[in-house]
């Protein structure tokens, strides 16, 4: 069995080999590192000789290739997508231009990193000198509709990519660019739609790939961000996903039927020590703080135990709309939200959901104080 099993892994794994000539280099140290999701994890060091010149061999699961990069002093000097067999061959210079042949895919990947660092590299020359415009409202407005167009441009450049190479985990790194690190390319609702085709024609291909399941998961959140979208867009008389939960007595309330010029719609589990203290360190005095000024709060606890749930709102004595539907994981509440971690806190200010984000008490105290 022993011996079965070995075999097994062994016709599971394979190798690509790598073959590198780094000018100006010398001998210097070269670092590899291995994607993994969302970080990077060393693979190796090597040492090149006096040409610049080392060659690495790298293991790969066959069936699913991994990007693999070749580090200098801090500095990525060639980008690689591998597959097991795959036999490289790539010529660097120390300021990061590279060419590779044998590997298509490292080839895509190249001509993806550089068409992204020339887009970056424009936007970051026009904020520069959006920045420095002083009071010339015209070319203030000129240089804003050139950022605008050059974005626009980029970006269907990009759905144009994805949508041609559905198949090539090329598309992986695409989806996840950002415009001067402070917001995604593919950042518009709709985008839920991209990541969810694609992420379907790469798991065909590569049923098993950690950056496929990946994918995968962005790719349901940002469908349930573009259903909650929808059904905000399409509510007749308010501005957010209606609940109605029963309470600790059994009757059902509705968010709607708080009478506030504010309503904090917070989610939480009674099962968690922190979050049951902060009941009392936090929303007590948040609602002492702020009833008086127009605020209500409706708190949904994702729980199965029930009569737990209603012995500790009855203890902590919490004076406002406590629910629950006792369904825990798997009550509609999550979807209809989007939750993603707990606790989690949503604003509704005159009827609609606030877009403001609160993530603790400082930033919620911070909200209120612009509301009330």
């Amino acid at each position: 069995m022993l011996l079965l099993t070995a075999a097994a892994m062994a016709a599971c794994t394979g190798s690509a080999g790598i073959t590198a000539e780094i000018k100006d280099a010398g001998e210097s140290e070269i670092v590899l590192r291995q994607q993994n999701i969302n970080k990077f994890d060393i693979l190796d060091t090597v040492r090149t000789d006096a040409a610049g010149r080392f060659r690495y061999k790298v293991k790969l699961e066959k069936g699913n290739p991994d990007f693999i990069y070749i580090y200098r002093n801090d500095r990525n000097l060639a980008s690689l997508l591998l597959q097991s067999g795959d036999k490289v061959h790539v010529v660097a210079d120390t300021a990061g231009n590279y060419s590779v042949e044998g590997s298509a895919e490292s080839e895509k990947l190249r001509l993806v990193e550089k068409d992204y660092a020339d887009f970056s590299a424009k936007m970051d020359s026009l904020a520069n000198e959006l920045s420095e415009v002083g009071n010339d409202a015209a070319r203030e407005a000129e240089l804003s509709s050139e950022m605008a167009g050059c974005y626009t441009g980029y970006y269907r450049k990009c759905v144009k990519y994805v949508m041609s190479n559905s198949r090539s985990l090329t598309v992986v790194p695409v989806f996840y660019q950002t415009v001067a690190g402070s917001f995604y390319v593919f950042s518009q609702d709709t985008d839920a739609l991209h990541f969810a085709n694609v992420a379907d024609s790469l798991a065909l291909a590569y049923p098993d790939s950690k950056y496929v399941k990946a994918l995968e998961q962005e790719a349901a959140s940002r469908r349930k961000q573009l259903e909650l979208r929808v059904r905000l867009q399409t509510a007749e008389e308010i501005g957010y996903p209606q609940l109605e939960l029963p309470d600790v007595h059994g009757k059902k309330v509705k968010i709607s039927d708080l009478d506030a010029k504010a309503v904090l719609l917070y989610f939480w589990s009674p099962d968690n020590a922190l979050q049951k203290m902060a009941n009392l360190d936090v929303l007590k005095k948040i609602y002492s703080d702020y009833k008086g000024k127009g605020l209500e709060i409706y708190q949904v606890a994702i729980a199965v135990d029930k009569p737990a749930w209603e012995r500790i709102v009855t203890a902590q004595g919490l004076g406002w709309t406590n629910v629950c539907d006792g369904l825990g994981e798997n009550s509609p509440v999550i979807g209809q939200y989007n939750l993603n971690r707990l606790p989690a806190y949503f604003l509704i200010v005159d009827g609609q959901l606030s877009d403001r984000a609160i993530s603790d008490e400082k930033t919620l105290r911070k909200a209120l104080d612009q509301v009330l």
